[in-house]
């Protein structure tokens, strides 16, 4: 073959790879709408419709309550510490969020560390906390005001002779977190 033939040939493959990238690239275009219509048919865009009501969480014993009592405690640690909430009445099975409000009355920064205890004891193993201030300790700033929530479910397994739950929350200063310097 000789150079012009060659650059024939050349031409005509790039000429087809053109052709061949555009059609690829108008049926990437042309799935957008198809897909659509799939998605229509099968009902795979109906899952979540807006004007629907979100799923009813089946987990929830809506055929009894249960009390939560909140207590909050310092010891030895210059803080005010209390729920907003003295109780809730609530279904077990449904999330549940209080707020817990607390102040560093020092004039220095204090860092603590929050403790529950369950009455009655047996409570502890029906009560699933997904967030809480205890989790971690709590550096507050002198004159510092924090609210923290605590996020939790009571297992609808819990026995039905458990009417009340208190949930008591006593906080320490944490060692080495005091000021030494006067």
């Amino acid at each position: 073959m000789n150079r012009s033939a060659i650059a024939d040939a050349n031409r005509q493959t790039l000429r087809r790879l053109l052709a061949v990238s555009a059609l690829m690239f108008g049926f990437g275009f042309a799935l957008v709408p198809f897909y659509d219509k799939i998605c229509e048919v099968s009902g795979a865009r109906n899952v979540f419709k807006p004007d629907q009501a979100p799923p009813a969480n089946t987990q929830v014993d809506q055929s009894r309550r249960v009390t939560v009592e909140f207590d909050a405690n310092t010891q030895r640690l210059a803080w005010s510490f209390r729920p907003l909430e003295a109780h809730v009445a609530i279904h077990p099975g449904a999330l549940t969020e209080v707020v817990y409000e607390i102040r560093n009355t020092l004039d220095r920064p204090v860092t603590g560390q929050a403790v529950p205890s369950y009455g009655p004891p047996d409570a502890l193993q029906y009560f699933r906390k997904l967030e809480c201030f205890c989790f971690r300790q709590q550096t507050l700033a002198a004159g510092e005001v924090r609210r923290m929530p605590v996020v939790f479910v009571i297992d609808p397994k819990l026995p039905k002779e458990i009417n009340t739950i208190t949930l008591s929350y006593t906080f320490f200063e944490v060692a080495g977190s005091k000021d030494t310097s006067g």
